[in-house]
């Protein structure tokens, strides 16, 4: 808990990120808020492979800081480094070419319309959002988790400043709408990054711990450890978030109001998996720690504990998700049909709280052991075999709409649960 606490905290700010936009953005319109969750059904997928390639650094920072090799840890920050930044170019090239055939995913005219410049300059901040993911990565493997959390935190309150006078046009500043809000977020990560590479230069106590020069030329050994470990990871990740973006492209066939109200409820849902996630981030360090340092007896425990604060967390969660839906949802729009369908959605959200928290759990601890291969399998298996199919059939085939695409992608965490979690059980053991 020493760990995960700032992190779970951490985690949760930079969802206000997306919250403070969803509240901004949607003062402006159905359509706006319409747009906003098309985008980023999109943005997400490169952001969360990105996400899952650079836990890597998280994993061989903390076996290195076990093993007491200040010399592995520098590299692994550095390398994650250098692969953030070229990532996130390539990503953002990718979404440049992309820009142009918006209009072939289905969406109503008017949201592709308003689309593709708050698209590109969103997928612009990928850059500085991984660069500054990857080096707080490397200071929570440290067991220095508070001064990014405080960096981060800044960084929210900057961006929540900056939407409020770029989108509406405060300060003499043009109202800007919701490119306003793409162009705060962009702005505030960089400076996110300018202040965790200060940070980490000027920590006595991380010296040993920190690359003394940043831009050494890579060492290629390095750079296809952290590949190998990060990779299968990420792909993991991309299984299961390009479910539920695909499940938001999905509700542009049942109109406006339905995309609207998805973006309230996995707005909220993903805010609400910042917990586990935070958790499950601190998990992934001790369960690297423990077997860098060959304390394997350590990591059943460490397994136990880390299901049974997973399951108090999912529990609290699901009973205001299904307690007080309505009233979450009315904070975000004033439309009645808005609101009464983003209701319905988080009673399913409130149902899955508990799978996910396991499944996420799971996967974080099987991750500091280095295996990640088996558990890229069961997402696929699990999202893309399980997951979508019941969410067609039960949305599209049977009529249920939008409820029925979202039960579908919780048979899908169900799954990832029940089989990540026997899979985690048999290596600590």
């Amino acid at each position: 808990m020493k760990l995960a606490v700032p992190l779970m905290i951490g985690q949760v700010s930079q969802m206000l990120l997306g919250v403070a936009d969803a509240l901004m953005v949607g003062k402006l319109g159905v359509t706006e808020l319409a747009a906003l969750t098309f985008v980023n059904s999109l943005f997400h997928l490169p952001l969360v492979f990105g996400i899952g390639l650079l836990s890597s650094v998280s994993v061989l920072t903390s076996n290195a800081r076990g093993a007491g090799n200040s010399a592995a840890a520098r590299a692994s920050c550095r390398h994650g480094l250098y692969l953030s930044l070229l990532l996130g170019v390539v990503m953002f090239l990718g979404a440049w070419i992309l820009s142009g055939y918006l209009g072939l995913f289905g969406q109503p005219i008017e949201v592709s319309a308003i689309s593709k410049t708050y698209f590109l300059v969103l997928v612009a901040s990928v850059v500085p959002a991984l660069a500054s993911i990857s080096l707080k990565n490397h200071a929570d493997a440290m067991d220095r988790p508070w001064p990014p959390f405080w960096i981060f935190l800044a960084g929210v309150v900057l961006n929540i400043g900056l939407n409020w006078v770029m989108i509406f046009g405060k300060l003499g500043c043009p109202a800007l709408g919701m490119e306003g809000a793409a162009w705060a977020t962009l702005i505030s990560r960089w400076c996110i990054v300018f202040a965790m590479l200060g940070w980490l230069e000027t920590n006595r106590a991380l010296k040993e711990w920190v690359p003394y020069r940043w831009f050494r030329a890579p060492v290629s050994k390095d750079m296809r450890e952290l590949l190998a470990l990060g990779f299968p990871a990420s792909v993991q990740m991309l299984f299961e978030v390009s479910a539920f973006s695909l499940a938001g492209l999905m509700m542009g066939r049942f109109g406006a109001t339905a995309m609207a109200a998805h973006q309230i409820a996995i707005t909220l849902a993903a805010t609400a998996f910042m917990m586990p996630l935070g958790l499950s981030m601190a998990l992934t360090v001790r369960v690297g720690e423990a077997f860098g340092s060959g304390e394997i007896r350590r990591l059943r425990r460490i397994a136990l504990s880390g299901w049974g604060m997973a399951l108090a967390y999912a529990s609290a969660a699901a009973v205001v998700f299904i307690l007080f839906g309505k009233v979450m949802s009315g904070w975000f729009s004033g439309e009645s049909a808005v609101v009464n369908l983003s209701a319905q959605l988080l009673v399913i959200v409130g149902v899955f709280q508990i799978v996910d928290g396991l499944q996420v759990a799971s996967s974080a601890m099987l991750r500091g052991l280095k295996d990640t291969r088996l558990p890229a399998v069961i997402g696929f298996i699990s999202y893309w075999l399980i997951g979508i199919p019941c969410g067609l059939l039960l949305g599209l085939a049977l009529g249920w709409d939008a409820a029925g695409v979202w039960w579908g992608l919780a048979l899908g965490l169900l799954a990832a649960s029940l089989l990540l979690g026997p899979r985690l059980w048999w290596r600590v053991r």
